[in-house]
């Protein structure tokens, strides 16, 4: 192998690696400026979390990553967004297609008002699904840590669950539309510790197929369960709060050796 062969197999390794890339992104609601200068290179199949204080535009960045908040009017977004290496901003990509393959689960459990089995089925059927309907269900209910205690009762209410219940219900749907990226909106802030756990336990197997982007207010969560960690901060320009992406580094380095103190001040409790 030539060095210039050697050099393109190296750029092609290295852009495998990355999911999702954002150059320069900015949010803005309206006149408003919620997010601006973020950059950042989201590793494929692993666990990134975003952290940060109330109203640092965490939140408003892991929707961008869907154009979810191309439903919000007036939003608007700068930069670019990049998946596989596509801009998801372009005029040519169908934004139905990008939540297909980059699903969202939101912060309370919204669980279709169906039974459990077609919680599951509806959107794989909407998406075309033409497979043994029978076998993605249960699949999708076994990766989401769930079959076991709704195997026996798949045609009672998704809402006779329990809150973590149902939760892992909504993960099993988004995982049932065979999506390449998950999306975590502090998936776990209204549930007990319990159901945190195995959320949490569920995170680390799902990753081995997937890869997933979590917001979450709970260090102590951020450090069991991601690689990755983006520290979002709220930075004051033109008399306005503005966020803004302070460090992305892996988890470790985050938590026990970052290189901004407003970091260093977050994680350990100062502020936020």
């Amino acid at each position: 192998m030539t060095l210039s062969q050697l050099a393109a197999s190296s750029q092609q390794d290295a852009f495998a690696s990355i999911c999702l890339s954002l150059q320069n992104v900015g949010i803005s609601y309206g006149a408003s400026q919620a997010v601006r200068g973020v950059y950042m290179e989201i590793p494929r199949g692993k666990v990134t979390a975003f952290i940060g204080p109330s109203g640092c535009g965490k939140s408003t960045v892991l929707r961008a990553l869907n154009r979810m908040n191309d439903l919000i009017e007036g939003c608007s977004l700068s930069g670019r967004v990049l998946f596989d290496g596509q801009d998801l901003y372009s005029r040519d990509v169908d934004p139905v297609e990008v939540r297909r393959r980059i699903g969202m689960v939101f912060q309370k459990p919204n669980p279709f008002p169906k039974s459990i089995y077609e919680n599951i089925a509806f959107g794989a059927r909407i998406n075309g699904y033409r497979g043994d309907m029978d076998d993605l269900v249960e699949r999708s209910l076994r990766k989401a840590a769930i079959w076991d205690e709704t195997k026996d009762k798949l045609h009672e209410s998704g809402y006779a669950l329990s809150g973590g219940q149902q939760q892992r219900l909504c993960i099993a749907r988004a995982i049932a539309i065979e999506p390449e990226v998950i999306l975590m909106d502090e998936p776990c802030s209204a549930l007990d510790p319990i159901s945190t756990l195995k959320i949490e336990e569920m995170m680390h197997e799902l990753k081995k197929s997937y890869t997933i982007v979590i917001v979450t207010h709970n260090m102590q969560q951020a450090v069991r369960v991601s690689d990755m960690t983006g520290f979002f901060n709220v930075t004051v320009g033109d008399q306005a709060k503005v966020g803004c992406l302070e460090e992305f580094a892996p988890t470790e380095q985050i938590f026990n050796a970052p290189r901004q103190q407003a970091t260093q001040d977050y994680v350990s409790g100062r502020f936020g």
